[in-house]
């Protein structure tokens, strides 16, 4: 497709379905403590090689393939994993989750996605000041000729804890996942896309 032609770029927050009916996940303190000091610290912290953590309490529904909300630890069920393909595996490492549920083994099992590609695509001028206690960026306005299409997921340096999704990974996931999957919009070339108001929000 020419450059005349192809799709408008767009960035996305993602994180599980706030319509749906599905159990969601949590880190457990020891793995979130090491998945967001190694996201601050870089290449200066040891990178994380396994994650474990568990189903909320009380949670009887049906299992989320993208259960965790965290901002900075995307989960994803093995069958994701597949329909994301390269654009996935180029975006970083993908860490086995120990859920403590012996069904979450083999074609069942989930992984974490460490997101190891930081890009500086954003336009600063543009986007608001990082939020002091946080981090996170209320409203992100990106470089187009700059932003990664060919990764389904990155990171900035200007919030490196939080994961950014490009619009055709998230176009994928959701068609597959329905209400499943809370898709906000951050950014978009699309004049006539309004992005979420506060996209990290809970």
């Amino acid at each position: 497709m020419s450059e005349t032609t192809r799709e408008p770029l767009s960035v996305h927050r993602l994180l599980p379905g706030l319509l749906g009916d599905r159990a969601t996940f949590g880190l457990d303190d020891r793995s979130l403590d090491r998945v967001i000091g190694w996201h601050l610290a870089g290449a200066d912290a040891a990178r994380p090689t396994a994650v474990s953590g568990s189903w909320y309490e009380g949670a009887t529904e049906p299992k989320s393939e993208f259960p965790s909300g965290f901002p900075c630890a995307p989960m994803l069920s093995r069958r994701l994993v597949g329909l994301l393909g390269e654009g996935l595996a180029a975006s970083g490492d993908l860490l086995p989750v120990d859920t403590g549920d012996p069904e979450d083994v083999g074609d069942g099992a989930y992984s974490l996605l460490l997101v190891t590609e930081v890009v500086d695509c954003l336009d600063a001028r543009r986007s608001s000041a990082p939020r002091r206690a946080t981090g996170e960026i209320k409203k992100a306005v990106f470089r187009p000729e700059a932003v990664p299409t060919g990764l389904a997921a990155f990171r900035v340096p200007q919030y490196p804890e939080g994961v950014y999704w490009n619009g055709w990974a998230a176009d994928l996931l959701t068609a597959r996942l329905g209400d499943d999957l809370e898709d906000r919009l951050c950014w978009s070339e699309d004049p006539t896309r309004t992005p979420h108001p506060d996209p990290w929000a809970f």
